[in-house]
């Protein structure tokens, strides 16, 4: 039975997915601009406007001051230079509000219309709840860098960026389910070794993306400007001895989270290779094909760009692509584990009389 989609529910998913990578890139920038802080409250409602005259702006500057990040970094910040890292916040926290209304309103439209039948409205609802609950972790994650430190919990930085991803990647599962749909095919049996391995493959990039997270949560980008070797050695001493108990080094020593992040990434290449040959053995259709290439492409992107923001001293637009590369690499992880769970194999699609392309060897 052909799968008809619907275009609305396309062009709604889309643009909220955008929005989400926008606001995890600009999430990025907001990071290493170190304006992530500059708005030491959380309101909700009356938070949606800036401060409008001098004294309001006053007003918050001398809240800012307040915090350990002014007083132990930026003592020396004038109002101007505040109003900068302030609007970078801002925006962010505007641009997260927009993204919340523009899903929930159309969904409850949808809901209404009967477009989305509630019986399929799980994986829309969940993501509705996960839009509050990620407002909530934002500021949880602020909260961490006003009390005694200059700067948020590693913790809930990498929580708040895998919640967002979460987000994301919901969206895209939507949109593809709702592109392509979600009719199982008939050889779902023997296909189930490699919908195993791509789901792996999936679990070690979004291990090796909350290492990112740690990384920036801990500045550990800045650990080492050097590659392959790190400090002159392939593995420098004291990586898993540095606190105790030693399992503590691998999530809080900056030096172990640098050296676990920038050698992981090759566990991710392997992982994918391993599909990759899964796929290629058993004759995918070019859905599969194409998902499997575009991971292989942008896997190694990614790792040349790890290596450049190594030898550049992590500069910031360089240190941004490479977050986006991420986000790419999570989306093409997504699709391929969708069109090797539903996309049509070799035989049926031969029998259909469909165009077969063979997966080069």
């Amino acid at each position: 039975m052909q799968h008809s989609s619907n275009k609305a529910i396309t062009i709604w998913l889309t643009a909220v997915g955008f929005l989400v990578v926008f606001l995890v890139v600009f999430g990025g920038w907001v990071r290493l601009t170190r304006s992530g802080l500059s708005i030491v409250e959380w309101k909700v409602i009356t938070g949606i406007l800036p401060p409008l005259t001098e004294e309001a702006w006053q007003q918050e500057f001398a809240d800012y001051q307040q915090t350990p990040e002014f007083q132990k970094i930026n003592r020396a910040m004038t109002l101007d230079e505040y109003e900068f890292i302030y609007y970078n916040e801002y925006i962010h926290r505007l641009v997260a509000r927009l993204t919340g209304m523009i899903y929930v309103l159309p969904l409850f439209y949808f809901l209404w219309k009967g477009t989305i039948p509630w019986r399929k409205s799980g994986i829309y609802l969940a993501i509705g709840l996960g839009f509050a609950f990620q407002g909530f972790l934002g500021w949880y994650m602020v909260s961490s860098g006003l009390i005694d430190r200059p700067s948020v919990s590693h913790y809930r930085l990498t929580a708040h960026l895998l919640a967002a991803l979460t987000l994301l990647g919901l969206c895209f599962w939507a949109g593809l389910s709702n592109v392509y749909g979600t009719e199982r095919p008939s050889d779902r049996s023997q296909r189930k070794g490699a919908q195993w391995l791509a789901v792996l493959m999936a679990a070690v990039l979004v291990v090796q993306i909350s290492y990112g997270g740690l990384v920036a949560g801990l500045k550990a980008g800045h650990a080492s400007s050097t590659w392959p070797l790190m400090f002159g050695k392939l593995i420098p001493p004291g990586l898993l001895s540095s606190v105790e108990p030693w399992w503590k080094n691998l999530v809080e020593v900056p030096m172990t989270v640098h050296y676990v992040h920038r050698w992981f990434a090759f566990v991710v290449l392997i992982a994918t290779l391993l599909v990759y040959w899964v796929a290629r053995k058993k004759g995918f259709y070019t859905a599969v094909r194409s998902g499997v290439l575009s991971m292989l492409a942008l896997v190694c992107v990614q790792i040349a760009l790890g290596v450049s923001v190594i030898w550049f001293r992590v500069p910031v637009w360089l240190a941004l692509v490479h977050q986006g590369t991420a986000i790419s690499l999570l989306l093409a992880a997504l699709f391929l584990n969708h069109r090797i769970r539903y996309a049509e194999s070799l035989p049926q699609a031969v029998a259909a009389g469909q165009q077969v392309e063979a997966i080069p060897g």
